[in-house]
C-alpha cells in the first residue's frame, strides 16, 4: 500500500491563472520540493502535455516528456495525458513501442495517472470511431456519453463543465485509499469529454460524477494505475492538490 510522504513546502505567489480557468479565481499556490525524484509525463502527442507539465513542476522540477521505454521504466512516478482520438493515439503508442513499456508499470508497481483520453487507454476497447482497442490494464470499454438524461431532456455533447465529484465507497484498491480519501466532495474539478469508462469491475471505481442523473466514473483505478477523467491540470487550486498528492504517493 502506497502511503503519503512528508515533504516541506514554501510559498510560491503566483498570479498565473491555471489553464481552463477556475471558479474561485488565481490564487497563492504552495510549491512542494520532492527529494530524490523522477518525473515522466508519456509524450502522446497530446495538445494538454505542457499546461501539464507547467502544472507539475509547481511540485517538482525534475519532469520529463518523453516517449523512451528506459526512461519510463525508471521513474518514481508517471502521468499519462490524453487529447483527442482513442485510436489515434493508440497508433502512437505502438508505433513508438510504448503499449509493452505501459504493461510493464505494473510489474515494477509505478505510479501512474491516465488523465482524460489517458484513462481511456487504460481500457480494452472503445467504441469512438468504430471498435478500437486499447491497452487492457483495466477490464472494461470505454463508450459514448449518454444523449438523453434521466428526466428524459437532451444533453450537449461533449460535455464540458465544472462537476462534483461523489466517492465510491466500494472501492478497493489500497494502493490509492489515502490519495482517494482526501478528495473533498464539495470540490469543483474541470470536464471536457465526450466517451467514459465502463469498468467490468464496479469496485474499480473511485469516484463518480452525476451527469444528467447518469453516475458516470470521474476516476477509475486498478493495480498501480489510476485515472481521471477530468483535467487536474486545468481544474484550478483543487486540481493541482490531485497532482500533489498523488507526487507524494511513496
Amino acid at each position: 500500500m502506497w502511503s503519503h510522504s512528508s515533504i516541506g513546502s514554501e510559498r510560491l505567489a503566483t498570479d498565473e491563472k491555471v489553464e481552463g480557468s477556475n471558479p474561485s479565481g488565481t490564487s497563492t499556490i504552495a510549491r512542494r520540493k520532492i527529494t530524490l525524484s523522477k518525473i515522466i509525463i508519456v509524450d502522446t502527442g497530446s495538445s494538454n502535455i505542457l499546461s501539464l507539465k507547467r502544472a507539475v513542476e509547481i511540485f517538482d522540477n525534475n519532469v520529463e516528456v518523453t516517449t523512451n521505454s528506459n526512461k519510463i521504466l525508471s521513474a518514481n512516478k508517471i502521468f499519462f495525458p490524453g487529447v483527442g482520438a482513442f485510436k489515434k493515439v493508440m497508433e502512437k503508442l505502438e508505433k513508438n513501442k510504448l503499449t509493452e513499456t505501459l504493461i510493464k508499470t505494473r510489474d515494477k508497481k509505478i505510479p501512474l495517472l491516465g488523465i482524460c483520453l489517458g484513462l481511456q487507454l487504460f481500457f480494452n476497447t472503445s467504441e469512438e470511431f468504430g471498435k478500437s482497442n486499447g491497452l487492457g490494464l483495466i477490464k472494461g470499454n470505454v463508450k459514448k456519453l449518454p444523449s438523453i438524461s434521466q428526466k428524459n431532456e437532451r444533453l450537449k455533447i461533449p460535455n464540458m463543465g465544472w462537476f462534483k465529484l461523489n466517492l465510491n465507497n466500494q472501492f478497493s484498491n489500497n494502493n490509492f485509499s489515502n490519495f482517494v480519501k482526501s478528495i473533498n466532495e464539495n470540490n469543483l474539478y474541470y470536464f471536457v469529454h465526450s466517451f467514459f469508462v465502463d469498468p467490468t469491475e464496479k469496485k474499480d471505481i473511485a469516484a463518480f460524477y452525476d451527469f444528467g442523473g447518469h453516475k458516470i466514473p470521474a476516476i477509475v483505478s486498478k493495480d498501480n494505475f489510476i485515472g481521471c477523467q477530468f483535467h487536474p491540470e486545468k481544474s484550478g487550486k483543487k486540481g493541482l492538490e490531485i497532482i500533489s498528492n498523488f507526487l507524494k504517493l511513496s
